[in-house]
């Protein structure tokens, strides 16, 4: 009887070791807590220190930038309120900004088919040859890394002040953002499809028409509705350098200190991108 106890005294005792062997020592736990909080410790004081040095070289005035702020909110509240004059230039500002709007969606569209026949050259699912592919995400990553901007200022020489710098701008920095876009897209969408293609006997062009479009129109579609949002912000600002569209009146408002219609200008464009939002997110739902 002695021994039996005893034999069951060591199991439950060799259990209890084993138990408290695979369970997380207490040690182990708070030693994980102490390095998390002293890496947020030490990131919380780099950014503090970086912010202090940065305030230092410019000689920025933190106590005074935040003072200045009730006297913007005050001013921006008094002046950009639009009033009957600005009302009154409602009509032009409206066909200038139905101008943006409509070059925005031509250099999308014109951008995005130019983008997605290139991108077959350079996607894996084409099997075309790896040195074209490759030269294809270089052209793509020249064109998508030089932002618009610069592209209106460096066409500027060539064209001048018109709707045709805008309108090259915004296609170059499109062209190279849908065609990285579309190659993922491509990649990863519609690779079983063209692999069982390709089983049957099917040629690249098929391939193409019959597998890769189907399958990947959704999100082609997606990033077109997205970069029409986005060229409708970009180019208010191209608008300004090329004296053009939506920019040009915000700009020519702005420095002859005509708030009231400068504010009138924004209040549009944000209605526009909001309504334009809006209309891709319901598309976005049925398509997807």
């Amino acid at each position: 009887m002695l021994s039996e106890q005893a034999e069951k005294n060591k199991k439950a005792k060799d259990n209890i070791e084993k138990k408290m062997r695979k369970a997380p020592r207490p040690e182990a736990q708070t030693s994980v807590f102490v390095i998390r909080k002293r890496t947020f410790t030490l990131a919380f004081l780099g950014l503090f220190v970086l912010f202090t040095v940065s305030a230092l070289v410019t000689e920025y005035d933190v106590i005074g930038g935040f003072e200045s702020l009730p006297k913007a909110v005050a001013w921006m509240a008094k002046q950009f309120i639009p009033d009957e004059k600005a009302l009154s230039r409602l009509s032009s500002i409206l066909s200038k900004l139905m101008e943006t709007a409509l070059v925005s969606v031509a250099v999308t569209v014109c951008a995005a088919t130019c983008a997605f026949f290139f991108s077959l050259f350079g996607t894996k699912t084409t099997k075309t040859h790896p040195l074209l592919a490759r030269t294809v995400r270089i052209v793509a990553a020249f064109f998508r890394n030089v932002p618009d901007v610069v592209w209106a200022m460096l066409l500027l020489f060539s064209f001048g002040q018109n709707i045709l710098t805008g309108f090259f701008a915004l296609f170059f920095a499109t062209f190279g953002m849908m065609t990285r876009a579309f190659i993922e897209t491509i990649d990863e969408v519609s690779a079983s499809c063209v692999e069982a293609l390709y089983a049957t006997g099917a040629t690249s062009l098929q391939t193409v028409f019959n597998g890769v479009i189907p399958s990947s129109l959704p999100e082609i579609v997606s990033w077109v509705l997205y970069m029409i949002e986005t060229n409708i912000r970009s180019s208010t600002l191209i608008g300004m350098l090329t004296a053009t569209g939506i920019g040009y009146l915000f700009d020519l408002y702005y420095k002859r200190m005509d708030y009231g219609s400068a504010s009138l200008v924004v209040i549009c464009i944000v209605i526009l991108v909001i309504a334009i939002e809006t209309i891709s997110n319901k598309i976005r739902k049925v398509i997807m």
